[in-house]
């Protein structure tokens, strides 16, 4: 294994790298390489392990929160750490909905809501493997079939994921979902915490942070969106020419865990639009967001509290930062907001882009 993640390290073509992950046989680990970024990517849960990249010196440091091993992905123990959350990520208020005149309750896995599609979510299942690709774009594609009923949900839903490494320090997300036979409401979102300075670096309330939205859905004291729109304009929620986290926070009750309304006017490449801009002014690393959806929410990692990660890291309160790109909370129950509903046959897709640089 070592002498073959020595030749991966030394070709400058992208390679894809498979082994075994946890006891039991069934997850796997795919590291995809391409010159100095390295993913490695787990099929529990569409999980990103690792990613590593270089700084302004050349050291390369692995910049997302995580586990050595399978088990504490499987038992509760991470708050989501680098996985695919849905059938409906963020949060469903009184954990239930209607739609086409049937009410549907959910598991309310944080009473009296639902958080990121309920006590078995797609971040807590065992993804097949679909297809893997080496070349110039090295990728994996996981697959998922959530079934009618799951934690209350309506319709079969086919669910894939594609990881793939799509350019010179670049990670491209792609997913999709296809309903079956019932209308269902579909909003996937990629849960990476990331510190640039490193995973094991401490807190990131000195990352320097752009985004590019002008408004903020506010929340109530279950953190259910009012159904409001207000500016960002004049509040410590306005990072439309960039702030550093700390700077803040303290005027941010609980600290920072709110959906941004995307200025999708801004446009990225193709059909993506600018969500966010991170740097880490110590390592010099930089790292862009692009996205395809309507929302992000900006999370500071205020609930972590004493997680034993990889190599013996120990992450607390703000040790990573989430921008989770997703259709908006709560969409389901909030007719003012984007419809979060996919019909039969309709194919729901949602792509991320993050682009790393040094300054």
């Amino acid at each position: 294994r070592e002498r073959e993640r020595e030749e991966m390290e030394r070709s400058p073509n992208g390679r894809v790298l498979v082994q075994a992950f946890g006891d039991g046989g069934e997850a796997q680990l795919f590291t995809l390489q391409r010159g100095e970024i390295r993913a490695c990517i787990t099929n529990w849960g569409a999980t990103i392990t690792s990613l590593s990249v270089p700084d302004a010196h050349g050291n390369v440091d692995d910049v997302v929160l995580g586990f050595d091993g399978l088990t504490p992905y499987k038992d509760g123990t991470s708050p989501y750490f680098g996985s695919i959350v849905g059938r409906v990520a963020n949060r469903i208020a009184g954990a239930s909905f209607t739609l086409n005149d049937q009410t549907y309750n959910l598991v309310a896995n944080q009473p009296p809501n639902t958080l990121h599609g309920g006590d078995v979510g797609y971040d807590k299942v065992l993804w097949e493997v679909q297809n893997i690709e080496e070349g110039d774009n090295p990728s994996v594609q996981l697959t998922y079939h959530s079934f009618d009923g799951e934690q209350g949900f309506p319709g079969d839903l086919d669910v894939s994921v594609t990881y793939t490494i799509s350019g010179d320090l670049e990670l491209r997300t792609e997913m999709q979902a296809i309903p079956k036979l019932k209308a269902t409401p579909v909003s996937l979102a990629q849960h990476t915490y990331w510190n640039l300075a490193g995973h094991n670096s401490g807190d990131i309330l000195g990352h320097f942070v752009r985004i590019w939205a002008s408004h903020v859905t506010p929340v109530d004291d279950k953190f259910i969106p009012t159904g409001e729109l207000i500016p960002v304009q004049g509040t410590p929620f306005d990072f439309l020419e960039g702030s550093t986290i700390g700077r803040r926070i303290d005027q941010v009750p609980g600290g920072y865990d709110h959906n941004y309304a995307l200025d999708s006017s801004v446009k990225a490449e193709g059909d993506l639009h600018w969500a966010a801009r991170v740097k880490d002014t110590g390592s010099g690393r930089v790292m862009d967001v692009l996205t395809s959806a309507p929302g992000m929410q900006f999370y500071s990692g205020n609930f972590l509290d004493h997680i034993k990660g990889k190599g013996g890291a120990v992450y607390n309160k703000h040790a990573g930062l989430c921008l989770e790109t997703q259709g908006f909370p709560n969409a389901v129950n909030e007719p003012k907001f984007p419809s979060v509903i996919a019909s039969p046959g309709q194919v729901y897709k949602h792509v991320m882009v993050h682009k790393f640089h040094t300054e």
